[in-house]
């Protein structure tokens, strides 16, 4: 079977399933976007890959991360984005694509194109960008926003039409798909997201990424993954003021964009010595990385409720360490921080239950310990890909 798993974003869990289906003896192409400013996964052929699997990267404006925040110079390039994924489809006549993690105007082209050479379309639904869409424009521009929301959800209710089948990773997103767009709950399937613990494996602390940025004889909170507009940069910010008199503490950062630049220079003009800000590194160091953290730090806003699932959470339960989250309690990531005893959580914004939180992180080492246990188990039972991979061979050739 010809599949195509596109993931817009380039991550790494879906990277791992393209990587297992071709394995099974599909033809798997993995397409993703190019020049995103976002946490890669290793998007490249590989020893140990299976010789139908490839790697399609397809072109986006150069520009795009420094306009990213320019609704329609952003709007042109994941058009053009969008066209060009469908070229390619045409060209490669798939039998089966698999998106996700791709704006609106970007899919709407790709699944035209799936339909159009007799493919069937499966929606990944890993967040409702037509619905953050129109409530930031209604906010900021309430005439104009109001039909422009308009539009995107009516693009999404004709994507959601043409699948073959929608797959959500959260059964969270059932009822808003019904009550949004109409969408029958039979056409549904809930696989929920994973982490790569096949290539996250538990390291000590004092390895050589930790040597190398002088990190392994300190106490650190580290966070990684995106920082922008469903985050809120500050909270970083006031946990290193708290420490700023801790010589042991530091505050580190793995992001880029504008939450990434914005802290940079509050922290300078605060003074603060013990925040480091470093861009993303690459995926064979996010063992290394991750096991640098004493605290493992996830933030999203309130409005962001149960439209997004911070995937940088999975990564964190993988690597042993407590994890330190400001997000919405409904949030499929606070059910399991919680519901497994893998860290501690309190609500966006609550700037002072977050910082109580760090402290009593850093202050007992029993409590990291039993935390760090318990979200290590959770990901050991839940990731592994194979299972991941009988469920979606399932539903691509069903």
């Amino acid at each position: 079977m010809k599949i195509v798993v596109h993931d817009y974003a380039g991550h790494a869990f879906p990277t791992s399933l393209s990587r297992a289906l071709a394995k099974r003896g599909h033809e798997v192409v993995h397409a993703f976007a190019s020049t995103l400013q976002t946490p890669r996964g290793d998007l490249r052929h590989r020893e140990g890959d299976s010789p139908t699997l490839r790697f399609q990267e397809i072109p986006m404006d150069p520009d795009y991360p420094r306009y990213k925040y320019s609704f329609l110079r952003r709007r042109n390039m994941e058009v053009r984005c969008g066209r060009a994924a469908a070229g390619f489809i045409r060209e490669w006549k798939p039998d089966a694509v698999l998106s996700g993690n791709t704006p609106t105007e970007t899919q709407d082209p790709i699944a035209f194109a799936t339909t159009g050479v007799g493919g069937r379309f499966f929606y990944w639904v890993q967040d409702f960008y037509s619905l953050a869409v129109d409530r930031l424009l209604r906010k900021k521009i309430p005439v104009a926003g109001s039909l422009v929301g308009k539009w995107y959800r009516h693009l999404d209710s004709r994507q959601f039409a043409q699948s073959e089948r929608i797959v959500t990773i959260t059964e969270d997103f059932t009822p808003i798909l019904e009550k949004e767009f109409g969408i029958d709950p039979d056409r549904v399937e809930v696989v929920p997201n994973w982490a790569v613990i096949e290539e996250l494996p538990e390291q000590d602390k004092s390895n050589e990424w930790a040597v190398r940025h002088g990190l392994h004889n300190r106490f650190v909170f580290l966070y990684s993954g995106t920082l922008g507009m469903k985050h809120d940069p500050s909270m970083l910010l006031e946990l290193a003021r708290r420490h700023r008199d801790d010589s042991e503490v530091r505050v580190v950062v793995i992001s880029e964009g504008i939450g990434a630049e914005w802290l940079k220079t509050e922290s300078a003009k605060a003074g603060l010595k013990n925040l480091l800000v470093l861009p993303y590194q690459p995926f064979a160091d996010l063992p290394s990385v991750l096991a640098t953290g004493d605290v493992l730090v996830g933030l999203l806003e309130e409005e962001a409720g149960t439209f997004s699932v911070p995937s940088k959470t999975l990564s964190y339960l993988c690597a042993a360490r407590p994890l330190l989250l400001a997000v919405p309690p409904a949030n499929l990531a606070a059910r399991i921080t919680l519901d497994h005893g893998a860290g501690l959580t309190v609500t966006p914004g609550d700037l002072d239950g977050f910082l109580a939180a760090g402290r009593n992180l850093r202050e007992s080492q029993a409590l990291r310990a039993s935390l760090a246990a318990n979200a290590r188990s959770y990901a050991e039972q839940t990731f592994p890909i194979e299972a991941k991979a009988d469920t979606f061979e399932r539903i691509l050739t069903g």
